[in-house]
């Protein structure tokens, strides 16, 4: 087994399911997509740490959130193998190619163009048909692949994302971390009979997705 593979083994094995992720499919996804794949080369060595990862190469920093919390998320979704799915801020590409061994179709947009176009090459070179990555702001998603059955964020907002909930299926469901309070949460919100209802799920904090802000206040 190699470096990596069993570094994978141990992030499943150590942070993963100690966190009570017991979902078979989603356990199996974590230890068959390689997180080193989505990591820049001089940082691969920390690929597999309980962090959220900066994949960022200039400009503003971008993060793959940590393992424990990715999978508590998708536990979370309870994707269906059949579902339509949308990423928000995917980075470069490590949660949506994890959607993609779940979900029938997996939209993956990120603000980053640079970054978006490393999330489709690494997507690419795992075979991943399924994904489609597009440079795109996080608070806009993507409405040309709308309605979804499951919108997720790769991090936290600091609003309530309107423009996202308005591209949920009925019967769908967007989770991610809420910093609108404190503490953060990961949060549900689920679309049914044209209503939405929120639940806070457990206690968590991930770093913000650009365009999801609070806006400033002003100071005199």
């Amino acid at each position: 087994m190699s470096g990596f593979s069993t570094a994978r083994l141990k992030m499943v094995d150590g942070q993963v399911r100690t966190s009570d992720v017991t979902d078979r499919n989603v356990l199996d996804a974590m230890l068959a997509v390689p997180r080193e794949a989505f990591v820049p080369a001089a940082k691969q060595a920390l690929a597999y740490l309980d962090l959220d990862l900066d994949v960022s190469e200039g400009g503003a920093k971008r993060f793959l959130i940590k393992p424990q919390l990715t999978g508590k998320l998708l536990q979370a979704a309870e994707i269906g193998e059949g579902d339509n799915v949308l990423v928000v801020g995917c980075a470069t590409g490590y949660l949506a190619a994890l959607m993609a061994k779940l979900a029938k179709q997996v939209t993956a947009t990120e603000c980053d163009s640079a970054l978006a176009a490393k999330a489709k090459d690494a997507c690419a070179s795992l075979g991943l048909a399924n994904v489609t990555c597009k440079a795109a702001s996080c608070s806009e998603g993507d409405s040309s692949a709308a309605p979804y059955d499951v919108i997720i964020l790769n991090g936290a907002t600091e609003v309530t994302p309107e423009g996202l909930l308005g591209q949920l299926r009925e019967g769908g469901r967007l989770v991610g971390v809420s910093a609108e309070s404190r503490p953060p949460r990961a949060m549900i919100v689920t679309h049914t009979h044209g209503e939405f209802g929120h639940r806070a799920l457990f206690d968590a904090a991930a770093p913000v997705l650009p365009g999801l802000e609070r806006a400033a206040a002003f100071v005199f």
